[in-house]
């Protein structure tokens, strides 16, 4: 009747390792591309197009990862893709030209990807609804964790000869750990989790096990059998929202932020790399402890608030403070490369400073270069003004400000801090497992594949319009449509995500086959008129 004692351990074990993987893969570049120039000689494009490659592998991963879950199994996946990452890893620490580095980091990024996906649904399925929400969200902790561990060890390295091989080499540490724990792990977690937990009676008997079970085809997505395209609806807004709200763009001013307020030079890099980690590694521990008590759907909502009141207000200060448009790759000579972090505007930092770290998310969002050199933008609220030449971040800060001034500086770092914290206890770790939920075992690793390849689409899109949106309405008229943005996410979340907390996943999929799509769903979670009793599965079955 219950599971061995070590099962949440080993799973708690297997989704943090996951996590700590990919964010360590997504920040390592970040450490590694100073070195990587001076020993290649190479130029900010061959720079932006190697932490941008990673982007390649992820998105064919997203691309055909979903049906390689579906067709060998979510362990066996995890297994493949770390040894897909283990023969990137290689690839890159014995690498002796661009090529072999941009192919090495383009393997790693489909392992990364895949790996992503099939952590989450595996671990979703093995454990039980009260453990569900926790375990999946410990994925996005340990993306965090993996992006501080990043910069610790490039800092370590930072001076040892050829030390970048040793960051690259070191990734399959904790994929390694995660291969280990999977030995002691049941592989058939899909099989049984979708029929030990709670099963409708149908006329007072239990259907049997194994026998008329649904196949789905991939088309099966649009159509409307058992809600499908209901829940393909969910699963895209929630996604789509993710990246439209700009997360991965405003976090490019967080030096700049930071530099506003009087943090200068390496100051500002370390309290823009340190500070906002250790602010979202609190934030998605805080999400960790409520999203089975206070549901997904509360911090959803909550958190898409918070981002819409607190990009709203980054906006608003920068109309009466304008802030500097931020470095320029061509503006320090000898400068260290892209964060190599979701995102990333491409603008490299002074190679004496530890990097500045951009948002994890999207557990699943791409590393992308959106540095533009030969087309600079306005100053921020004023679409006329003459195009101003960009600035380092490693140059000395504006004069002193004003006592009022400074008073609406301090204002857009708490903006920037909530607006930090609220992605992470939000839209960052819920959106992954309310997607590792919503659809049904036959076809969940399609699926989620699926809408992680728009998650990775839209992050491309918003990156790439960046500077021209900003060319074209200003920094602070950006910032307020992305404030836009969050909340028509928050009427979308209202509408039409439901809430999922505390229910088996045999019961989420009931209630989504049972009722059609419409947006009294959003907020309406009882089943009445289905009967459950919970029944058990041998191991002969």
């Amino acid at each position: 009747l219950g599971r061995p004692p070590p099962l949440l351990p080993l799973c708690a074990s297997v989704s943090l390792l996951g996590g700590l993987t990919f964010g360590y893969e997504l920040a390592v570049i970040s450490g590694a591309l100073l070195p990587l120039q001076l020993d290649f000689g190479l130029s900010c494009l061959e720079q932006e197009f190697l932490v941008g490659s990673l982007l390649l592998g992820a998105l064919l991963a997203s691309l055909v990862g979903g049906f390689l879950i579906d067709c060998y199994g979510r362990k066996q996946a995890i297994f493949g893709s770390n040894l897909v990452l283990l023969a990137g890893s290689l690839t890159l620490g014995l690498a002796g030209s661009l090529t072999w580095l941009v192919l090495g980091r383009s393997v790693v990024g489909f392992a990364i990807s895949l790996s992503s996906m099939a952590c989450c649904i595996y671990v979703s399925e093995l454990v039980g609804p009260r453990q569900r929400g926790v375990l999946v969200s410990l994925y996005e902790a340990g993306i965090t964790v993996g992006i501080l561990l990043s910069y610790a060890l490039n800092y370590a390295l930072a001076d040892t000869p050829w030390g970048w091989r040793h960051m690259f080499g070191w990734a399959t540490a904790p994929a390694l750990l995660q291969s280990l724990s999977l030995l002691f792990l049941p592989a058939g977690a899909d099989e049984t989790a979708a029929h030990k937990d709670l099963i409708p009676l149908q006329g007072g008997e239990a259907p049997k096990l194994g026998l008329g079970r649904p196949r789905y085809s991939f088309l099966d997505l649009f159509r409307a059998r058992d809600n499908m395209r209901g829940r393909t609806t969910v699963g895209l807004g929630l996604v789509l929202f993710q990246q439209l709200t700009g997360q991965p763009n405003v976090l490019c001013y967080a030096s700049t932020i930071f530099g506003s307020v009087g943090f200068h030079g390496g100051s500002s890099a370390v309290l823009a790399s340190v500070g906002l980690g250790a602010v979202k590694v609190a934030a998605t521990l805080t999400a960790m402890g409520l999203v089975d008590r206070a549901g997904r759907r509360a911090l959803l909502l909550a958190g898409c608030a918070f981002m819409a009141l607190s990009v709203s207000g980054i906006g608003l200060v920068s109309f009466a403070v304008p802030m500097d448009s931020g470095p320029s790759c061509l503006a320090v000579p000898n400068a260290t490369g892209q964060t190599g972090l979701p995102g990333d505007s491409g603008l490299l930092r002074d190679s004496s400073l530890p990097p500045m770290p951009r948002n994890n998310e999207d557990q699943r969002e791409p590393i992308l270069s959106t540095v533009k050199k030969t087309k600079p933008y306005p100053r921020s609220g004023d679409p006329s003004a003459p195009p101003q030449p960009t600035l380092s971040s490693a140059l000395p800060g504006p004069p002193l400000p004003t006592q009022g001034h400074a008073l609406l500086r301090w204002t857009a770092l708490l903006c920037l801090m909530v607006f930090v914290s609220a992605f992470s206890f939000g839209f960052g770790p819920v959106t992954w497992l309310v997607l590792s939920e919503i659809y049904p075992v036959e076809i969940r690793g399609r699926a989620f594949a699926f809408c992680n390849s728009f998650n990775w689409a839209a992050n491309l899109f918003i990156s790439l319009s960046f500077l021209d949106l900003i060319g074209t309405i200003g920094l602070s008229w950006t910032f307020l449509l992305y404030g836009l943005t969050a909340v028509l996410g928050l009427g979308f979340i209202y509408l039409f995500v439901p809430e999922t907390k505390g229910q088996s996943l045999a019961e989420i999929d009931q209630q989504f086959q049972k009722r059609r799509f419409a947006p009294s769903f959003g907020h309406r979670q009882n089943s009445t008129g289905i009967q459950y009793s919970r029944i058990e599965v041998s191991a002969a079955s």
